[in-house]
């Protein structure tokens, strides 16, 4: 097995934390190196990596300021007699990409994940199935913990942002950083959206033919991409900071009226346009049945959208990352990850959880309808979650939302939740089955006057903006995302046979 000093980067490429962070950069380029190690007396002190520097660019402060800033510090170090694969297990556990080597406490070199990458003596790592569990990149979007039950947007609880937060101050957060502070930032970002929600003219023109041709989330994804072409959405690998950030602006807005216009085409009736004067989740609902929607629905509805934002890698913000590390434009990224929200074992499940708690019908049946399922081998639609072994936070705050509402159909459900967890318990133990999102998703909306149909796609209306916030944070990443597949068929095969003739 090989040792890092065979395949470390040496000499070293040092720098002091005093030194501007863009000569910093400058010396990477000239070295052609992917990181920088900073020293104090001759030791290591941090390390500033290329994408430290491309974070500094992207924000326009790669000239003001120093890299003791901006590096990672204390900084760990890595013997230069360890194996290479116990460097890669070492480098993987920790979350580094680079790494200074020593040598009896003596800076000799620098490791990448790049460089032990290159080793042909390392056999492929073992993956679990679907990349379970497995980091793929650093992010400062949000995150799930699914051991204790919670998850955020950045630096805050998502739940607490939705009972007390209006969605665009939540938008804000995810774009841009920060929260409003005053109500004249509140209206400074509404005011800069409000004018990017009206559907361009040429998209408007061939609205009513998508709409004859494929439901509104499949009819969103043409729209979209012809929406993204009208607007002259270039690929963000040619574009700067603030041209990306207006792109995926215009794309996030523009989602909710498309859908809305694309359900009443179909169903005969002619689109209605956002109001000013209306929030984010009552101006949805205006925009979908034509009427003025009550205080009530608008902030149960408004609740349960900025609960759904983000949420993690799941398989569409995964997707849209993918195909923003290709530098496509916004508009690309954006249809791929409808694409992939589509799926019914993703964000196709309220309606289905809905159709449980029609069949139910009432809380007498339920333990028996349920129990029925379980031992036939049937899924139980909206119970069970990829990431949660114990209750699901936004189940647990749309629970309240729905019997806020005083809707019958949420007294049902919390009975038929109550039942299905029983017999979850009992027929399979040990699995913590809990409802998720989506069980009480579809008794919100439809309490709101929203049909099943559009249940994924207003799901998609709110997951738009946390999929742009990802794509912002990808594009400032140069690194393709581009994983490796195990073969498993025949092998090689001997060379291709010529094709018999026909005879005659």
């Amino acid at each position: 097995m090989a040792l890092i000093r065979e395949v470390m980067t040496s000499p070293v490429v040092t720098g002091l934390s005093s030194e501007p962070l863009v000569e910093i950069a400058r010396r990477m380029h000239q070295h052609r190196v992917g990181s920088v190690v900073i020293v104090k007396d001759h030791a290591p002190a941090g390390i500033v990596t290329e994408r430290d520097v491309l974070g500094e660019a992207a924000s326009g402060q790669l000239a003001t300021v120093t890299a003791g800033e901006v590096m990672s510090a204390p900084v760990e170090t890595i013997d230069e007699r360890l194996d290479a694969a116990g460097a890669l297990e070492m480098m993987r556990t920790r979350g580094f990409r680079h790494m200074p080597v020593v040598a009896h406490d003596e800076l000799v070199g620098v490791i990448s994940l790049r460089d032990l990458a290159r080793l042909s003596t390392l056999a492929p790592p073992e993956v679990p199935r679907g990349l379970k569990g497995v980091v793929v990149a650093d992010t400062e979007v949000g995150d799930v913990r699914g051991a204790e039950g919670f998850y955020h947007y950045r630096q805050y609880s998502a739940v607490e942002l939705a009972i007390s937060r209006p969605l665009e101050d939540v938008w804000r957060l995810l774009v841009d950083g920060t929260l409003p502070e005053t109500r004249q930032e509140r209206t400074a970002f509404t005011d800069e959206v409000r004018p990017l929600r009206t559907i361009p003219p040429a998209v408007a023109e061939v609205l009513p033919v998508i709409a004859r041709a494929s439901a509104p989330l499949d009819g969103l994804r043409s729209a979209l991409s012809l929406a993204a072409a009208e607007r002259g959405c270039r690929p963000l690998y040619d574009l700067d900071a603030s041209e990306r950030r207006a792109d995926a602006l215009f794309v996030a807005a523009l989602t909710p009226t498309l859908l809305a216009a694309l359900f009443r085409l179909r169903t005969g009736a002619e689109p209605v346009g956002p109001r000013d004067d209306l929030g984010y989740a009552a101006n949805y609902l205006w925009m979908l049945t034509g009427s003025v929607p009550s205080s009530e629905h608008s902030q149960a509805l408004e609740r349960y959208l900025v609960s759904t934002i983000d949420h993690g890698f799941n398989a569409s913000t995964f997707t849209a990352r993918v195909i923003a590390s290709t530098g496509a434009d916004v508009g690309a990224c954006i249809t791929g990850a409808i694409g992939a929200l589509s799926g019914p074992l993703h964000g196709g499940a309220p309606s289905r959880a809905l159709e449980l708690l029609d069949e139910i019908g009432s809380p007498d049946r339920a333990r028996a309808v349920v129990t029925d399922k379980v031992r036939s081998g049937q899924r139980i639609m909206g119970f069970g979650h990829a990431v949660y072994r114990t209750e699901d936070p936004r189940s647990r705050m749309l629970r309240d939302v729905a019997r806020g509402l005083g809707d019958p159909l949420a007294e049902l459900a919390v009975a038929v939740e109550r039942s299905v967890v029983e017999v979850l318990a009992e027929l399979k133990p040990g699995r913590d089955l809990y409802a998720n999102v989506e069980f009480y998703a579809g008794v919100v909306m439809a309490a709101c006057g929203i049909e099943p149909e559009m249940f994924t796609p207003t799901f998609t209306s709110s997951r738009v903006i946390g999929w742009s916030a990802n794509i912002l944070e990808q594009a400032m990443d140069p690194k393709i995302i581009r994983p490796s597949a195990r073969y498993v068929g025949p092998p090689p095969p001997e060379p291709v046979p010529p094709m018999e003739e026909a005879p005659g």
